[in-house]
């Protein structure tokens, strides 16, 4: 890793002679950005730092005398005025971002971490803190020892006036906690030991026991096997903390296999790994949802998570006096077992139940009318029969475009407006020297990425939107030339800020946006449906005849979903998730649901399930250990 490798958008090449954005993205020239109020500002450009050792040691000295004496004065003297402070637990057991010198003196005033060093083998590099690749910065990873464990940090520092280098950020992270080690390399079990143990029983009648929780009762039940959920497990498993893993489905992966038949990931493998087992060397860029399915299966079983599938959470009470919760799982074949686990992890998903919308002469139509979350494929050689996809996000696109290869006469039909990215944009832009063969490992790539305040991130991303259009330009005239709605996300921050804010309403092209550019799957925008026919569908400006109709209308939330399953009372005061909170942070994911209650909340695609699943075992491990009282 060194400053010469091209990481766009986080980390562009530095070049002493490097053209301007507005010269290299001509097309760009006459857009005037506009900041979210929710963005961060930052730094005027400067020349690359030549020395990198002098700063360091001069701060990394100047931050133990804070630790040891926390003042305002030296404070001021660490950070820009308009810096940050981004931690995720350990400072503070939660997710929070401090902006500005009052709040990071508040936060680091909690005096949970010991000492600060730097990594012993991570590189000290040259990254850019923008988009533009104009205000270059130190940035050196650090070993964090804390009163409970040890953590990981990124330092970015800047120059402040002549010789005073101040951090424009510090991101600090808690990767282990002294009481639950993980058993992992030189901690790694031992297995069968070479003595003679009188009665000694084998490996597999050990996991049989062990799977059927004969001798103990699980400290966490997990709702869901899908990568949340076995990433969590995953996290728990190797704490040595007892989990098991409710899944309704017959086998692990179904979440998965289950979907529409030509599914693909359209996030590139170097994003998706899950903890501890990374995907092979020859495994493909874009992972088809059968392979997926299989390799979830095969994770699950080399992990050897405790996961009970064809069950599920059938009754259940928290109890306020012992922190716990009575569980009864129904199992297809076993008999009813009743439980007592502490805590509950729902990871049924990113969302909830899928949203159908209540239509009048619904039970009328003909044909076959469905959601999106039921739909398998289109059935070949239709002779020229009419489908109507109503939604215009990953979904919807992918089922009208499976309807086109299929020979049908298909529509998709837009009520709101979609922010729509191409896969070879979104990997050549935001993912490049990141997450990509060229890129650091993962777990090191996780850290860069994160250790973005996100409201920095989100001025980025504005930015990295705008090139992405200029590389999308024949895309996406050809949708607006159909009539086809579009927008660029939440304050013009792109497809990834919509994501975490809004959770829906975008498109990662994989080709169906040039078919409807061209009218080969026709496009019709409507503001709301009127009534089903028989033989068709009919909205507030017109009719569209149709043989089968799809849902693509997204789905609830997850509060939702905990409440089918768990009871109202149970999710009294319990916000919905996803979002940004008053921290600048994800609300309500990865958490405990609130204060007192042993629930947590766990979704996300696989980068951010990879992330989030350590801090719900840490969380968990800490209230196991009674550090959160």
């Amino acid at each position: 890793l060194n400053s010469s490798r091209s990481y766009f958008i986080l980390h562009r090449r530095l070049n002493p002679n490097r053209e301007s954005f507005e010269s290299r993205y001509s097309d760009s020239s006459s857009i005037t950005m506009v900041l979210s109020p929710t963005s961060s500002t930052i730094p005027a450009p400067r020349p690359v730092p030549t020395d990198t050792t002098t700063p360091l040691n001069t701060w990394l000295t100047s931050f133990a005398s804070f630790l040891s004496a926390p003042s305002e004065a030296l404070t001021s003297s660490l950070f820009f005025s308009d810096g940050y402070l981004r931690d995720h637990l350990c400072l503070s057991w939660d997710f929070k971002t401090a902006h500005q010198l009052p709040a990071i003196y508040e936060l680091l005033s909690s005096r949970s971490i010991k000492s600060v060093t730097l990594s012993s083998t991570r590189p000290v590099m040259i990254l850019p803190i923008d988009a533009e690749g104009q205000v270059p910065a130190i940035t050196a990873f650090l070993d964090i020892a804390t009163k409970h464990g040890r953590g990981e940090g990124v330092l970015k520092l800047l120059e402040d006036g002549p010789g005073e280098w101040k951090a424009y950020s510090l991101f600090t992270v808690l990767t282990e906690l002294d009481a639950y080690p993980e058993k992992t390399l030189k901690n790694r079990p031992s297995g069968v030991p070479h003595e003679s143990v009188p009665g000694k029983v084998n490996w597999a009648d050990t996991r049989k026991r062990e799977l059927e929780f004969l001798d103990e009762q699980p400290a966490v039940i997990v709702i869901g096997a899908g990568q949340g959920g076995l990433s969590v497990a995953a996290r728990l498993k190797m704490m040595g903390i007892p989990a098991l893993v409710v899944e309704q489905n017959e086998r692990v992966g179904d979440n998965w296999r289950n979907r529409y038949r030509h599914l693909v990931l359209h996030d590139p493998v170097q994003f998706d790994h899950l903890p501890y087992l990374p995907f092979p060397s020859f495994w493909p860029t874009y992972t088809p949802k059968d392979k997926l399915a299989d390799w979830l299966e095969t994770y699950a079983d080399a992990l050897e998570l405790n996961i009970w599938t064809s069950s599920r959470v059938s009754a259940s009470t928290w109890n306020e006096a012992t922190k716990s919760w009575t569980v009864t799982i129904s199992r297809e074949g076993h008999e009813n077992r009743k439980l007592q686990p502490r805590h509950i992890v729902l990871a049924t998903g990113a969302t909830g139940p899928p949203k159908v919308p209540a239509i009048v002469g619904e039970h009328t139509f003909k044909g076959r009318c469905l959601h999106s979350a039921h739909f398998v494929e289109a059935q070949p050689h239709s002779g020229g029969k009419k489908a109507v996809v109503i939604g215009s996000g990953n979904s919807g696109h992918d089922i009208a475009q499976d309807y086109y290869e299929k020979g049908w006469d298909v529509t998709i039909v837009q009520r709101g407006s979609t922010c729509v990215v191409s896969g070879d944009a979104l990997v050549g832009t935001l993912m490049k020297g990141l997450y990509d063969e060229d890129g650091p490992p993962t777990d090191m790539a996780d850290l860069i990425f994160h250790s973005f305040p996100l409201a920095l991130l989100k001025r980025n991303h504005i930015l990295a939107t705008k090139v992405m259009q200029v590389k999308d330009r024949k895309i996406l005239d050809g949708l607006r030339n159909v009539g086809f709605a579009l927008d660029n996300g939440p304050d013009d921050s792109g497809l990834m800020m919509k994501y975490l804010q809004i959770g829906g309403g975008y498109y990662i092209d994989v080709g169906a946006s040039t078919l409807i550019g061209s009218g080969a799957i026709k496009h019709h925008r409507i503001s709301k449906i009127v009534e089903i026919l028989p033989n068709g569908i009919k909205f507030d400006n017109g009719t569209l005849a149709a043989d089968e109709i799809v849902f693509a209308t997204g789905y609830g939330g997850m509060v939702t979903t905990a409440k089918d399953i768990l009871g109202e009372e149970a999710l009294e005061n319990v916000d919905e998730v996803w979002g940004f909170d008053e921290n600048d942070e994800i609300k309500g994911m990865w958490k405990q649901a609130r204060k007192g209650l042993g629930l947590w909340f766990m979704g996300g695609n696989f980068a951010l399930t990879r992330w989030g699943s350590r801090a719900v075992a840490l969380g968990i491990g800490a209230l196991e250990t009674e550090l959160l009282n």
